[in-house]
Protein backbone atom coordinates (compact mmCIF):
# COMPACT_ATOMS: atom_id res chain seq x y z
CA UNK A 1 0.00 0.00 0.00
CA UNK A 2 1.20 3.64 -0.77
CA UNK A 3 1.61 5.81 2.30
CA UNK A 4 -0.30 9.14 1.77
CA UNK A 5 2.33 12.02 1.85
CA UNK A 6 0.41 15.01 1.51
CA UNK A 7 1.15 16.51 4.74
CA UNK A 8 4.63 16.70 3.60
CA UNK A 9 5.02 20.23 1.85
CA UNK A 10 7.49 21.10 -0.81
CA UNK A 11 10.58 22.86 0.88
CA UNK A 12 11.26 26.73 -0.81
CA UNK A 13 12.85 27.28 -3.96
CA UNK A 14 15.78 29.47 -2.44
CA UNK A 15 18.51 27.37 -2.68
CA UNK A 16 20.41 29.23 -0.29
CA UNK A 17 17.97 31.49 1.37
CA UNK A 18 19.07 32.79 4.70
CA UNK A 19 20.82 29.69 5.43
CA UNK A 20 23.95 30.27 4.21
CA UNK A 21 24.31 33.65 5.97
CA UNK A 22 23.80 31.83 9.13
CA UNK A 23 26.06 28.68 8.53
CA UNK A 24 28.59 31.03 7.09
CA UNK A 25 28.71 34.17 8.31
CA UNK A 26 26.46 34.06 11.73
CA UNK A 27 27.72 37.38 13.26
CA UNK A 28 26.55 39.10 9.49
CA UNK A 29 23.32 37.14 10.17
CA UNK A 30 22.86 38.62 14.01
CA UNK A 31 24.41 35.52 16.43
CA UNK A 32 27.01 36.66 17.80
CA UNK A 33 29.69 33.81 17.44
CA UNK A 34 33.22 32.54 17.62
CA UNK A 35 34.21 36.24 18.36
CA UNK A 36 34.26 36.57 14.85
CA UNK A 37 32.94 35.16 11.66
CA UNK A 38 35.86 33.08 9.23
CA UNK A 39 37.02 34.90 6.24
CA UNK A 40 36.33 38.07 7.31
CA UNK A 41 40.07 39.35 8.18
CA UNK A 42 42.92 38.17 5.79
CA UNK A 43 45.54 40.74 7.38
CA UNK A 44 46.54 39.59 10.88
CA UNK A 45 49.40 41.49 11.42
CA UNK A 46 52.41 43.73 9.47
CA UNK A 47 51.80 42.36 5.84
CA UNK A 48 54.34 42.65 3.00
CA UNK A 49 53.73 44.13 -0.16
CA UNK A 50 50.82 46.47 -0.82
CA UNK A 51 47.82 46.24 0.64
CA UNK A 52 44.62 46.80 -1.29
CA UNK A 53 40.77 47.15 -0.80
CA UNK A 54 38.61 45.22 -3.38
CA UNK A 55 35.15 46.23 -3.36
CA UNK A 56 32.04 45.30 -5.54
CA UNK A 57 29.01 43.66 -6.18
CA UNK A 58 27.08 40.58 -7.95
CA UNK A 59 24.83 41.82 -10.39
CA UNK A 60 21.97 40.08 -11.62
CA UNK A 61 20.79 40.33 -15.91
CA UNK A 62 19.01 43.55 -14.82
CA UNK A 63 21.90 44.77 -13.18
CA UNK A 64 19.91 45.17 -9.56
CA UNK A 65 22.10 43.94 -6.71
CA UNK A 66 21.69 40.76 -4.99
CA UNK A 67 21.80 41.92 -1.61
CA UNK A 68 21.93 37.89 -0.18
CA UNK A 69 25.18 36.75 -2.36
CA UNK A 70 27.96 35.50 -0.22
CA UNK A 71 31.40 36.09 -1.77
CA UNK A 72 34.46 34.02 -1.00
CA UNK A 73 38.16 34.67 -2.18
CA UNK A 74 41.66 32.63 -2.37
CA UNK A 75 44.72 34.47 -2.99
CA UNK A 76 48.53 33.92 -3.11
CA UNK A 77 50.67 36.78 -0.73
CA UNK A 78 52.97 39.41 -1.87
CA UNK A 79 55.36 37.07 -2.82
CA UNK A 80 53.45 34.67 -4.84
CA UNK A 81 53.33 31.94 -2.49
CA UNK A 82 49.94 30.02 -0.70
CA UNK A 83 49.49 29.90 3.08
CA UNK A 84 48.52 26.06 2.06
CA UNK A 85 50.40 23.29 3.56
CA UNK A 86 50.99 22.24 -0.25
CA UNK A 87 53.36 25.34 -0.89
CA UNK A 88 56.24 24.43 -1.63
CA UNK A 89 58.49 26.86 -3.07
CA UNK A 90 58.56 29.11 -0.25
CA UNK A 91 57.26 30.07 3.24
CA UNK A 92 54.20 32.56 2.63
CA UNK A 93 53.82 35.44 5.04
CA UNK A 94 52.71 34.94 8.45
CA UNK A 95 50.19 37.78 8.80
CA UNK A 96 48.67 37.16 5.54
CA UNK A 97 45.53 34.14 5.37
CA UNK A 98 45.08 34.04 1.48
CA UNK A 99 41.09 33.35 2.00
CA UNK A 100 38.26 35.68 2.57
CA UNK A 101 34.98 35.65 3.26
CA UNK A 102 31.74 38.10 2.50
CA UNK A 103 28.37 38.55 3.44
CA UNK A 104 27.00 41.46 0.85
CA UNK A 105 25.61 44.23 2.32
CA UNK A 106 22.09 43.60 2.87
CA UNK A 107 21.24 47.20 1.53
CA UNK A 108 23.66 47.87 -1.32
CA UNK A 109 24.89 44.56 -1.75
CA UNK A 110 28.59 45.67 -1.97
CA UNK A 111 31.33 42.76 -0.71
CA UNK A 112 34.46 44.64 0.78
CA UNK A 113 37.96 42.76 1.03
CA UNK A 114 41.05 43.84 3.10
CA UNK A 115 43.70 42.07 1.43
CA UNK A 116 46.93 42.65 -0.46
CA UNK A 117 47.77 42.47 -4.03
CA UNK A 118 48.88 39.64 -4.63
CA UNK A 119 52.16 38.55 -6.46
CA UNK A 120 52.42 35.90 -9.62
CA UNK A 121 51.92 32.19 -9.18
CA UNK A 122 53.02 29.97 -12.13
CA UNK A 123 51.17 28.00 -14.07
CA UNK A 124 51.72 23.93 -14.01
CA UNK A 125 54.29 24.31 -17.18
CA UNK A 126 56.41 27.44 -15.69
CA UNK A 127 54.91 29.97 -17.00
CA UNK A 128 53.40 32.88 -14.86
CA UNK A 129 50.61 34.18 -14.13
CA UNK A 130 49.16 37.78 -14.06
CA UNK A 131 48.34 38.76 -10.82
CA UNK A 132 45.05 37.45 -9.94
CA UNK A 133 42.09 36.38 -7.38
CA UNK A 134 40.15 33.67 -7.14
CA UNK A 135 36.23 34.06 -6.32
CA UNK A 136 33.31 31.90 -5.33
CA UNK A 137 29.87 32.91 -5.45
CA UNK A 138 27.01 31.64 -3.92
CA UNK A 139 23.03 33.40 -3.48
CA UNK A 140 19.84 32.22 -3.75
CA UNK A 141 19.07 30.48 -7.06
CA UNK A 142 22.60 29.50 -7.57
CA UNK A 143 22.39 26.00 -7.11
CA UNK A 144 26.18 25.04 -7.43
CA UNK A 145 28.71 28.23 -6.56
CA UNK A 146 30.26 30.15 -9.75
CA UNK A 147 33.60 30.47 -9.96
CA UNK A 148 35.98 33.22 -11.63
CA UNK A 149 39.23 35.09 -11.24
CA UNK A 150 39.45 38.88 -10.41
CA UNK A 151 42.56 40.26 -12.44
CA UNK A 152 43.93 43.80 -12.28
CA UNK A 153 43.57 46.58 -15.04
CA UNK A 154 47.09 48.27 -14.04
CA UNK A 155 48.83 45.17 -14.88
CA UNK A 156 48.78 45.08 -18.20
CA UNK A 157 51.69 43.43 -19.33
CA UNK A 158 51.41 40.81 -17.13
CA UNK A 159 47.96 40.34 -18.39
CA UNK A 160 48.99 40.12 -21.84
CA UNK A 161 51.43 37.11 -21.03
CA UNK A 162 48.78 35.25 -18.61
CA UNK A 163 48.55 31.74 -19.43
CA UNK A 164 44.42 31.55 -18.94
CA UNK A 165 43.65 35.24 -20.23
CA UNK A 166 45.47 34.44 -23.59
CA UNK A 167 43.49 30.99 -23.73
CA UNK A 168 40.08 32.85 -23.92
CA UNK A 169 38.39 32.38 -27.36
CA UNK A 170 36.59 36.29 -27.06
CA UNK A 171 39.06 38.61 -25.90
CA UNK A 172 36.78 41.13 -25.79
CA UNK A 173 35.31 39.29 -22.69
CA UNK A 174 38.86 40.03 -20.83
CA UNK A 175 37.55 42.98 -19.75
CA UNK A 176 34.77 41.13 -17.17
CA UNK A 177 37.57 39.89 -14.98
CA UNK A 178 39.74 43.20 -14.78
CA UNK A 179 38.85 44.59 -11.48
CA UNK A 180 39.45 48.98 -12.25
CA UNK A 181 41.23 51.33 -9.51
CA UNK A 182 39.27 53.67 -8.20
CA UNK A 183 42.02 55.46 -5.98
CA UNK A 184 45.07 54.63 -4.81
CA UNK A 185 44.80 51.15 -3.36
CA UNK A 186 40.98 50.59 -3.56
CA UNK A 187 39.94 48.49 -6.70
CA UNK A 188 36.12 47.92 -7.89
CA UNK A 189 35.18 44.56 -9.18
CA UNK A 190 31.96 43.79 -10.25
CA UNK A 191 30.43 40.67 -10.88
CA UNK A 192 27.81 40.16 -13.77
CA UNK A 193 25.84 36.91 -13.72
CA UNK A 194 24.18 37.57 -16.81
CA UNK A 195 23.42 40.20 -19.24
CA UNK A 196 25.31 42.68 -21.16
CA UNK A 197 29.18 42.57 -20.00
CA UNK A 198 27.98 38.90 -18.23
CA UNK A 199 31.17 37.80 -16.36
CA UNK A 200 33.43 34.77 -17.44
CA UNK A 201 33.02 32.09 -15.15
CA UNK A 202 35.28 29.11 -14.81
CA UNK A 203 34.08 25.17 -14.83
CA UNK A 204 36.20 23.68 -12.09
Amino acid sequence: MVQNLDNMRETPSQTAGPYVHIGCTPNVAGLDMFGGDLGAVMRTGPVQGQEITIRGRVLDGTGMPLRDAMVEIWQADAAGLYPSPEERRGKADPHFTGFGRSAGDPQSGEFIFETVKPGRVPYPDGRLQAPHVSFWIVARGINIGLHTRMYFADEAEANGEDPILTRIEHQNRIATLLAEPEEEGLYRFDIRLQGTGETIFFDI
